[in-house]
């Protein structure tokens, strides 16, 4: 079947800050508090989604969440008008409001699961949206979630969006960035691989668990995630992250694994026995695809040490394919700045034992300060080509929408954002004026609160 995988861009936020929010996330903690450029943030996110676009990669954009949120500080008891309750929340409850302004919506790989329609039993694509309970800045993101993706992927017919996983402690489900899919191209049959961190509700469990960082992935949600999307035990391999990882800083799976098609990249501190994962990964896709072999490149600790996968992000770079059937590693500039990881990544373009012929280097320092390098920043969604005329048109990425984005960020935002920024009501009112203006740039009708 004819297929290509369209790479959704999450548009960073006009609130994009630094509030330090996500345990275990080292450059999330380790700029709190900075001076954030939402301005540079969106327009580098732009400026990575052209890059994408011109390499021939089909690209799409989802809109940002509405922040401050305004309805989690009425949740917590403040009331009147909007500017009243951010002032009051600013003096009572600081912190508070911190979460209620995080741009975090813009790392869509968070934003869902997603199984394309010739893996699922009804032959639609069907999507479930994390739950994100881990945190509360993210755990607030699920309602708007879905309805953004109704809106874009309006034909029930094609469409299945499902409700995410109950939201329950433990059982905790972050989304795209603990899942791969593996298949010979987009358009086959693919094979699901889900990672999580713990399971929740085995009583008596034996499993080591990390001792500095919590584990956010429950196997139960991945599983539940694989029933919805009606995948075939045929088609999932279920895996843990290493504990000794997560302590490391690797939140989540894909910040230590990365795959595309028939090739997996993946460090050997990633998972809890790892020669067991890999060999049901290996017998699993050669039994889907009639004897093809998955291409497996193990990276050696001591050719890229945990911490500085951790720090460059290696493993959250995007793995593309080209028009040529080749593919390309779109990784962060800090890559090419650390000397063992480019020696790595030159090696492995040299070695021709992969598919991958180039790597670009982008600039996302904004977005990587805060803890989310280039696969954070986008959710993949493997559509035919009736299936993409069905989806919103104008989300569809385009030299015309990149100019009138450019534009529209350049109108709206900030380059300038402090912590105390975020209590001032102008800020809500000029993030409310320059989504309104943005759901009708992409045509998606009234898709936030504030416009109902």
């Amino acid at each position: 079947m004819t297929a290509a995988e369209y790479n959704f861009d999450g548009l960073v936020g006009p609130t994009h800050n630094y509030a330090g929010l996500s345990l275990g996330n080292i450059a999330s903690m380790t700029h709190r508090g900075a001076v954030s450029n939402p301005r540079a943030a969106a327009l580098e996110g732009l400026a990575k989604m052209k890059r994408l676009s011109d390499l021939g990669i089909p690209q799409a954009v989802l809109p940002p969440h509405p922040r401050p949120a305004i309805g989690l500080l009425r949740a917590f008891g403040f009331s009147g008008r909007d500017r009243d309750v951010l002032r009051a929340a600013a003096r009572q409850a600081p912190e508070l409001l911190r979460h209620s302004a995080s741009s975090a919506g813009m790392w869509v790989a968070n934003a869902a699961t997603v199984a394309p329609s010739h893996d699922t039993r009804d032959r639609r694509v069907h999507f479930t949206p994390a739950n994100l309970i881990s945190k509360l800045h993210r755990s607030i993101e699920p309602p708007q979630t879905m309805r953004t993706l109704r809106a874009i992927f309006r034909d029930p017919a094609r469409f299945h969006i499902h409700e995410p996983v109950p939201a329950a402690q433990g059982l905790g489900d972050e989304g795209a960035a603990n899942h791969t899919r593996f298949a010979p191209t987009h358009g086959a049959r693919g094979l699901h691989f889900f990672v999580h961190g713990h399971t929740a509700l085995t009583a008596g469990t034996s499993e080591a668990n990390p001792t500095r960082f919590p584990s956010r992935q429950s196997r139960e949600a991945s599983m539940a995630v694989a029933r919805r999307h009606q995948l075939a035990d045929t088609q999932v391999v279920f895996a843990r992250q290493s504990p000794e990882a997560i302590d490391a800083g690797v939140f989540h799976n894909d910040v230590i694994t990365v795959g595309n098609e028939n090739l997996l990249l993946f460090h050997e501190q990633a998972f809890v026995h790892s020669r067991s994962v890999i060999g049901a990964l290996r017998r699993k896709y050669s039994a889907l695809n009639r004897g093809d072999e998955l291409n497996v490149v193990q990276v050696a600790t001591r050719d890229v040490p945990l911490e500085e996968a951790v720090r460059t992000y290696l493993f959250n770079s995007q793995l593309v394919t080209l028009g040529s059937g080749k593919m390309a590693l779109l990784a962060p500039v800090e890559c090419r700045e650390t000397p063992t990881v480019q020696r790595f990544l030159e090696q492995l373009v040299a070695s021709g034992t992969t598919p991958i012929e180039a790597v670009h280097y982008l600039s996302l320092r904004q977005s990587m300060r805060n803890g989310g390098g280039p696969a954070c920043l986008r959710l993949r969604v493997v559509l035919t080509p009736a299936e993409a005329d069905a989806m919103a048109p104008r989300v569809r990425f385009t030299s015309e929408l990149h100019a009138g984005l450019v534009a529209w960020v350049n109108r709206h935002y900030r380059d300038k954002l402090r912590a105390a920024d975020l209590a001032d009501p102008d800020l809500l009112e000029e993030s409310q004026r320059a989504l309104d203006e943005l759901t009708q740039l992409l045509a998606l009708g009234s898709i936030y609160p504030f416009q109902d």
